[in-house]
């Protein structure tokens, strides 16, 4: 007689962590989305070059951040989304009708969800920047500032120091500003990665920033003229014969660039 045998556990685990961090900022008349472009796994880099930043349409970008594989999912079902709008009402979506998708996007597979961590920055229809961040489910709401990702303990504190002036006590003459420009923006952005980079083995390797800018902005008018790794990814950028008096072209809508720099490949 064969001995008794007791149940045998199978554990099964569909998702996975890759680690990289993301970060977005409102301004009054634009938005930064940042992320690095470091994929691993445990002690492992599986990729340098993961992007986890994505152009949704001229007025919107998106940033994803968790399980890769499911990101990646992901940024291509909300922009075939997008294009089925774009067909059937010739036009692109608006910010807030975007975040309100993704949403019902991410709710819906609320009992086998995307492991990622969204954030959803662009230009809303009254010209302001504008910054949704979602959980995995789909709970959401707009901010000035949000990171996600492995060095989001890290990130956050600093954003709500920088940003919301968390912690900081106002001189009677020189209150608080209300919106920080893009130059300053842009610093804090690339300090907090910088730093991250330092104490997180998940981030590294090189840094994304998307700049969305409000129509008529322009970027010596911003004082980021003559900035080195910085291009156009609009997509009327090619089709615009436009100038203006500094030279860059004129695109009758929203404008997004892209800055890239490198950062720590240990």
């Amino acid at each position: 007689m064969s001995p008794t045998v007791g149940p045998v556990s199978r554990d099964f685990n569909p998702y996975s962590d890759n680690g990289g961090t993301i970060l977005a900022i409102a301004g009054e008349d634009f938005a930064v989305v940042a992320g690095d472009t470091r994929q691993s796994e445990g002690y492992n880099i599986q990729t340098r070059y993961a992007p986890k930043v994505f152009r949704l349409t001229d007025k919107a970008v998106l940033a994803v951040n968790g399980f890769a594989a499911d990101g990646n999912m992901f940024v291509k079902k909300v922009k075939q989304r997008l294009e089925w709008y774009r067909h059937a009402h010739g036009k692109d979506m608006q910010l807030r009708a975007i975040a309100r998708m993704i949403q019902t996007m991410l709710y819906a597979k609320r009992f086998f969800p995307y492991y990622v961590y969204n954030i959803l920055g662009g230009i809303e229809e009254d010209g302001s920047g504008a910054v949704y961040s979602f959980d995995p489910v789909g709970s959401y709401e707009r901010e000035a500032c949000r990171a996600a990702g492995a060095a989001q303990s890290l990130v956050q504190p600093f954003l709500d120091n920088q940003i919301y002036f968390k912690n900081q006590t106002p001189s009677i003459d020189a209150p608080f500003p209300r919106h920080l420009p893009l130059s300053h923006v842009l610093s804090i952005v690339t300090d907090s990665f910088t730093s991250a980079t330092e104490r997180h083995i998940e981030v590294g390797d090189g840094l994304e920033i998307y700049i969305i800018l409000a129509k008529g902005r322009t970027l010596s008018g911003l004082g980021l003229d003559g900035v080195k790794g910085l291009s156009e990814v609009t997509s009327t950028a090619e089709d615009s014969d436009e100038t203006s008096s500094d030279g860059e072209s004129l695109g009758e809508g929203e404008r997004i660039f892209v800055l890239r720099r490198e950062l720590k490949k240990d």
